[in-house]
């Protein structure tokens, strides 16, 4: 059996003894950002994505094999552990192959096969499956005993047939085969419940329909799944898409038979065999498996719904940052006023007030007047503008504004206010903003996420900044262990400034936590601004191990070091003191200095600590220090006069911001209120697989309107200017989202159906074993030898 090592090395297509470098370094308890930036020589070069990759396998294979320990000890403890049960349970490579190993010995309440066996009946079941040419009434009249509730030979033979499905249900082979048929020959249909159809519109594309499994991309599963939560969609399992016609024989049956050994010959026992099989498929096999299935569909989907929101977080806190500019925030809103605050380049709030515009006070040239003093007072450049309730009309305000003060020199930015209300009513917010109340520090965090959306964003609970897909749905471990990954790797990539950097931001540094985040913020209010990393030992809390992890990741822009100010690490200062002596220069002098950089040969200040994919970073870091991995800040212009979805028409071309990518498209906002989609075989003329591979969120892009659904609130856009308009994305073989005219989507097989044939267990079982895919198997009988093979 492999070790975890060799796997998990296996799975990466690395080497071993990079994969156990990596696991020393996380159990001693080093984290990714750190392993991955400052310790390449140790893992080989691994990268942050190989590492969370391998991380992740590592928790799932320890837990693996922590419930395979238990599970041997089990079965031990019952005296039942065989040499070769021990061999196949050590064996198993997923936890569901253990699980089908452990069933017939997973202590369960008393069945119906426990009552058979207890009143004597196993050795006729026995008898029945290894000698079919005896008659079972014949052998079952030898079992009959009143004293054992055994009555008649009928009743024997119903307490032989609960002992063979029990046997054929626990067989993990025949499991592991059954399942792997119906996931290559299932289907998932759906119907709307009666009387539903009104309230579960948003579900109309699902209301007649049927996909195979292995078709059924994330989005749907999960869009089919909320619709059964919600009581509007009937969601139902099919075995194969000829389920139900006159003559199906299923195949299913057929591989059971053929695992035991039963088949027609013509034998007395030969029917009531088969029959056994089929009751056993239809009672107890089906059932199981088709929740196997559900929860296999459900797995899928719900992994690549975390991928994607995982890559959407990663996009937006890593959008352009507009940088330390005096910036005005706009929260907007219609009866209670538009709230308004003002921030300096630092992010501190200097100002705020309530406007109201809109309905029903329409203060218009009042709210523009206060603006302006408020922009002119304190020297605002950007403007920004919520993108929730009265967005449109509020951006309307504010390009009146720019229109009417050029001298200002205003630039308005329309910003995704997802999770500004949680921030709102958050605990660290009342800590941040005390005097402030409530529905003002959505206004400040509009504000300073523009300046730095990264800095801000990271006050929020990730799964409240809103760019999954049916996020509310997914487990709350997987969700939040892998958000909290990407924050984590976000932060470190950027890196914290030490002097500036809140609580929430610190405390995501490799190595730091909440407690120690706060020390450092205190230490700071109490002594000043850290004038050196070293400083950073005289922090409460942080030892010599949370040094090494967090010290490169934490910056002090003019510092007394000019090398604090970078993300070479201090362990490594000693690499660059050989670099200024070899080049006969200055440290003040060298950073930056390209043309002398440049010109240097790694190879020549390696040591046994510090190899050439170190010295080379140090190389790059001086040449950039401190450099900022995130794009430069750019603007999108909505068009004039396209306020509302009534003002789109097809064929119009627009510059518009993406919101949201998902497995299926991209989210585009084009300034009517409602986001418009861009079906993923609309993102480019060339096949695209991943749409994140083509545009992410804060992305411009220009779109052409194909098709306007004013009353269910859909956007057709394309991002390929030879679309004709007035139709919807042309398919060209990718996967199709559902339509909004309510059809079927694209690939998806018209529903059929109806209830299984039921073609007799006798001379049709040919047919079964031939659509098993094993009509030529041996027909030897045994406790499930032939399956999968």
């Amino acid at each position: 059996m492999q070790s975890i090592g060799q796997r998990i090395a296996s799975e990466l297509n690395v080497q071993e003894w990079q994969v156990n470098a990596a696991i020393a370094l996380l159990d001693g308890g080093a984290t990714v950002p750190f392993i991955a930036r400052y310790r390449k020589e140790a893992t080989g070069t691994l990268d942050d994505a190989q590492l969370r990759t391998l991380e992740e396998r590592l928790r799932y294979l320890r837990e693996l094999e922590e419930r395979r320990r238990t599970i041997l000890e089990s079965i031990r403890e019952q005296g039942k552990l065989t040499e070769e049960l021990a061999a196949q349970i050590n064996g198993a490579d997923t936890k569901a192959r253990l699980e089908d190993l452990y069933l017939p010995f997973k202590p369960k309440r008393r069945t119906k096969a426990q009552i058979a066996k207890e009143a004597g009946l196993e050795p006729l079941a026995d008898r029945l499956l290894a000698h079919p040419e005896n008659d079972p009434k014949e052998a079952a009249a030898a079992f009959v005993d009143p004293a054992k509730e055994v009555a008649s030979p009928e009743a024997a033979l119903e307490g032989a047939r609960a002992i063979l499905v029990e046997r054929f249900s626990e067989n993990a082979e025949l499991l592991g085969a059954l399942r792997e048929i119906y996931w290559q020959r299932g289907r998932l249909t759906s119907k709307v419940r009666e009387g539903k159809e009104k309230d579960g519109a948003k579900f109309a594309d699902y209301f007649d329909f049927a996909e195979p499994l292995t078709k059924l991309p994330s989005h749907r599963i999960l869009a089919l799944f909320r619709g059964e939560k919600e009581e509007i969609l009937d969601l139902r399992m099919e075995e194969d898409k000829d389920a139900g016609q006159p003559g199906y024989v299923s195949s299913y049956e057929g591989r059971t038979a053929l695992a035991f050994g039963i088949a027609d010959k013509g034998r007395p026992g030969d029917r009531w065999l088969l029959e056994t099989v089929r009751w056993a498929w239809r009672t107890k096999l089906r059932f199981s498996i088709e929740l196997d299935m559900k929860m296999r569909l459900w797995q899928t989907a719900e992994d690549e719904a975390v991928k994607v929101f995982a890559g959407n977080l990663r996009d937006l806190l890593l959008a352009a940052p507009a940088g330390a500019r005096p910036t005005l925030g706009l929260d907007p809103g219609y009866r209670t006023g538009v709230k308004v605050a003002v921030v300096d380049a630092t992010g501190k709030v200097v100002a705020t007030d309530t406007i109201y515009p809109h309905e029903p006070k329409r203060q218009w040239d009042e709210s523009i007047a206060t603006l302006a003093r408020l922009c002119r007072a304190h020297k605002v450049e950007l403007v920004a503008i919520g993108n929730g309730t009265a967005s449109r009309e509020t951006d309307k305000l504010a390009g009146e504004l720019v229109a009417r003060h050029p001298d200002l020199k205003l630039t308005k930015i329309m910003v995704s206010e997802a999770g500004a209300s949680v921030y709102s009513a958050s605990a660290y917010a009342s800590q941040e903003l005390p005097d402030l109340d409530v529905s003002l520090r959505g206004a400040v965090s509009i504000a300073r996420r523009l300046q730095d959306p990264l800095a801000e964003l990271v006050k929020i609970d990730p799964k409240s900044i809103g760019v999954g897909q049916y996020q509310h749905d997914l487990a709350e471990h997987k969700l939040s262990r892998s958000l909290d990954a990407v924050v984590e790797d976000c932060v470190n990539a950027v890196g914290v400034d030490l002097n500036t950097a809140s609580a929430p931001l610190l405390a995501r540094v490799s190595g730091l936590g909440e407690w120690v985040a706060q020390n450092i913020v205190a230490h700071r209010n109490a002594n000043g601004p850290f004038r050196t990393r070293k400083d950073l030992n005289h922090v409460m809390g942080l030892g010599p191990k949370t040094f090494e992890q967090a010290a490169g990741f934490l910056r002090i822009p003019n510092g007394d070091d000019p090398l604090d100010a970078s993300g070479v690490h201090p362990e490594a200062y000693p690499v660059v003191r050989r670099i200024i002596e070899a080049t006969k220069s200055d440290i003040k002098v060298l950073i930056g200095n390209a043309a002398v950089l440049r010109a240097l040969k790694p190879s020549d200040f390696t040591d046994e600590k510090f190899g050439i994919p170190t010295v080379k970073d140090i190389l790059s870091e001086l040449e950039k220090p401190g450099r900022d991995p995130r794009p430069e800040f750019k603007t999108a212009t909505f068009l004039e006069g396209v306020e509302t979805i009534g003002d789109l028409k097809p064929g119009m071309v627009l510059e518009g911001v993406v919101t949201n990518v998902a497995a299926f498209g991209a989210f585009v906002d084009i300034g009517v209120h409602q986001d418009g989609l861009v079906h993923i075989s609309a993102l480019s003329d060339s096949f695209v697989k991943d749409p994140r591979s083509v545009v992410k969120p804060g992305d411009i892009v220009r779109v052409k309107v194909l098709e306007v659904d004013q009353a269910r609130k859909r956007i057709s856009l394309t991002m390929r200017m030879s679309d004709p308009a007035g139709k919807g994305p042309g398919v060209r073989g990718q996967d199709t989202a559902p339509t909004s005219k309510g059809r079927p989507p694209h690939g998806a097989g018209k529903r059929v159906g109806g209830q299984d044939a039921g073609a007799s267990a006798g001379g049709a079982m040919a047919e079964a074993l031939r659509r098993a895919g094993l009509a030529g198997a041996s027909s030897g009988r045994g406790k499930g030898g032939n399956v999968g093979r």
